[in-house]
């Protein structure tokens, strides 16, 4: 991001009217003020959030939204009572009324009881709310975002439509994604949009906007975690070629159906043999490879802790039942050994065309 540099917005305002003349015939007061609004940061505040807060009709509650708004979520009880000069009792109460509206969270009630639950990812008519322009033009006149919407736009290599700008806007505003990890956001979309469809292909803010809507799903409300997400999706991404080879596909790329199941299975930790014994175990069953049936054998295997081929071999063999005819149990071993057996011979197969290549 950008540094800017910290600026003060003044507006002239005169309390009781504009008549002077008027107001000095009747006796009344006039009180002109200067009010300076600092524009460093900007603090927005959503509609549905204004309107709970004005149901509540609760002024400390207000000023304690504002200012766990301020902190991004990120400040503590003890920081916020700091900043608000508040006693214990006076805090626990506002934000008890914050809770019941909805507007905070209180996990486990201690910590970081303040910090903004992430909301739910919404059905596609409750996406965002329906700014206006005014709303829009009262955004960038806050310092943060209008230094955001400059860095995306020249990101996207363009300028925001109306549309564009609400999605932005809601991304800020209703997720409450900081103005940097925004920014984190708009590049890793645009940086998967090129590894998919090629050099000169930009996401639309659609595109960036659901992606938005995971990170916020997934807590990403700090540059570290951003990045840390964006560092294990590469490392997936990276693994497609060699699965792509352990499951006999070639060196095509994937399809974006097969990517999604190998992305999915890379961050789950499986080791290529582990994934090879599960298409084995597809391909005996299916007679192909059919995507969903090896899905289910992985997800089965992640659930009970197993990603390696010595742990499958140990964790995943047939439950003999208790008290059975010995015959039964001596044919599930059977059974058992003979798989074994079989896969043995399959990885010493595979093995032996990796050192003829």
């Amino acid at each position: 991001m950008k540094n800017f540099p910290f600026t003060n917005a003044v507006f002239s305002c005169r309390m009781g009217g504009n008549d002077k003349k008027r107001q000095k015939r009747e006796g009344e007061a006039i009180s002109d003020y200067i009010l300076h609004l600092p524009e460093d940061e900007g603090v927005l505040l959503s509609g549905p959030a204004a309107q709970r807060l004005i149901q509540c009709g609760d002024g400390d509650a207000a000023l304690l939204y504002i200012a766990v708004l301020k902190n991004r979520g990120s400040g503590d009880d003890e920081k916020i009572r700091a900043q608000l000069g508040w006693d214990q009792t006076r805090f626990r109460r506002a934000l008890d009324v914050l809770a019941r509206q909805g507007l905070v969270s209180l996990p486990g009630q201690s910590g970081r009881s303040a910090v903004p639950p992430a909301p739910p990812t919404p059905k596609a008519e409750d996406r965002r709310p329906e700014y206006t322009r005014a709303d829009m033009a009262r955004a960038l006149e806050g310092q943060e975002f209008a230094g955001l919407t400059g860095a995306v736009e020249e990101k996207l290599g363009k300028k925001l439509t109306t549309p564009d700008l609400a999605i932005l806007l809601g991304l800020y505003d209703q997720l409450g994604l900081p103005a940097d990890v925004v920014f984190l956001l708009v590049g890793f979309c645009a940086e998967r949009t090129v590894e998919r469809y090629g050099q000169g292909r930009k996401p639309t803010m659609r595109q960036i906007e659901k992606e938005g809507y995971t990170w916020a799903r997934l807590g990403l409300m700090t540059q570290e975690s951003a990045a840390a997400y964006i560092k294990k999706y590469q490392r997936s991404r990276e693994a497609l070629p060699r699965m792509m080879r352990l499951l006999r596909l070639g060196d095509r790329a994937p399809a974006p159906s097969e990517e999604k199941y190998l992305m999915a299975w890379s961050g789950m930790g499986f080791t290529d043999e582990a994934i090879e014994l599960a298409y084995d175990k597809t391909v005996v069953k299916c007679k192909e490879l059919k995507w969903p049936y090896m899905d289910r054998i992985l997800k089965s295997w992640h659930e009970k802790g197993l990603h390696t081929l010595a742990q499958v071999q140990t964790g995943d063999r047939p439950a003999r039942r208790q008290g059975g005819p010995a015959g039964e149990r001596q044919e599930t071993g059977e059974a058992a050994r003979e798989d074994m057996a079989r896969m043995e011979k399959y990885l010493r197969q595979l093995r032996r065309e990796k050192e003829a290549e």
